[in-house]
């Protein structure tokens, strides 16, 4: 489905393509670059949570595209439909849609840790191939060049206990991240080059946060949050983050208090960063016990 604006566009307004984008992060960002005058492709496999973003859009134009990140002949349809959509090219491919699994790494089944490394990395590894010939070919604008963006996390940054899973995930995607901002520098217009970019935000205050750690534990992940004493950055700031990691020059953007400070603590004092996460996991496997 498409909604556009009255009247015709004078010229292409930049797209951009989000995945996850039914709620949370990929909504956000859906608003923020509507809001800028963009033509917002939404991706997800709820098609309901889709339509209610796009009712959040005003007169932007947007299109949705059911796809589960793990098809790779998905990919392909929905880049192709959305920029048939969009007027013929895409300027920004938004690697956002993942899912959280957390506890202890013993207590995860191997259905949820083949679940999450599919969707979080392999689907963004698919999305990152399907997207590069389209963004090889966008002619950019605004003085900036086309861009895919993987929202990572600040558990990228530094493993915690009962996030072993996500982390490795959110870390491989860090890598990738660095990997195709070489890979992908003289590829582009003119050899201009493909941005590549990733979000490191903490903790955000999206629908994810009332999800179980994981199957059988009787915690949410805001319980772990709340019980923890740690800050629950607004998804707006998210979007915010995302406009300034398109637009300009830094590889990774932290998004929130504990991203910033776990990023700094990690480069330069990572001893003190290791022996307390080491207490925080012997604090954490005490109070298991009591409960």
């Amino acid at each position: 489905m498409v909604q556009s604006s009255d009247g015709p566009l004078m010229m292409r307004a930049r797209a951009i393509f989000i995945t996850g984008a039914a709620s949370g992060i990929g909504r956000a960002i859906a608003c923020h670059f509507a809001a800028h005058g963009w033509f917002v492709g939404l991706a997800d496999i709820d098609e309901a949570g889709m339509a209610q973003t796009g009712a959040m859009l005003g007169l932007a134009r947007w299109s949705a595209h059911r796809l589960d990140v793990r098809d790779a002949q998905g990919w392909d349809a929905a880049l192709v439909a959305c920029a048939a959509q969009a007027g013929g090219s895409l300027d920004v491919v938004a690697n956002n849609a993942g899912v959280p699994l957390g506890g202890d790494l013993a207590d995860c089944s191997p259905e949820e840790i083949e679940r999450i490394v599919a969707i979080n990395l392999t689907g963004a590894i698919l999305g990152a191939r399907a997207a590069h010939r389209w963004l090889a070919q966008a002619g950019g604008g605004g003085g900036t060049r086309p861009c895919l963006l993987n929202t990572a996390s600040a558990a990228a940054l530094y493993g915690t206990p009962g996030t072993s899973v996500y982390a490795a995930t959110k870390a491989a995607l860090r890598a990738l991240t660095e990997a195709l901002d070489a890979e992908w520098a003289a590829d582009g217009p003119g050899g201009r080059g493909i941005a590549v970019r990733s979000l490191m935000p903490g903790f955000i205050e999206t629908p994810l946060l009332g999800h179980s750690l994981h199957e059988g534990s009787g915690h949410t992940i805001r319980d772990v949050i709340t019980r923890a004493g740690l800050e629950i950055t607004p998804v707006e700031v998210v979007a915010q983050a995302a406009w300034r990691a398109v637009h300009g020059a830094r590889l990774h953007v932290t998004v929130g208090p504990t991203a910033r400070a776990l990023a700094l603590a990690a480069r330069w004092v990572p001893g003190l960063v290791r022996r307390r996460v080491r207490r925080r996991g012997e604090t954490g496997r005490g109070e298991a016990a009591r409960d």
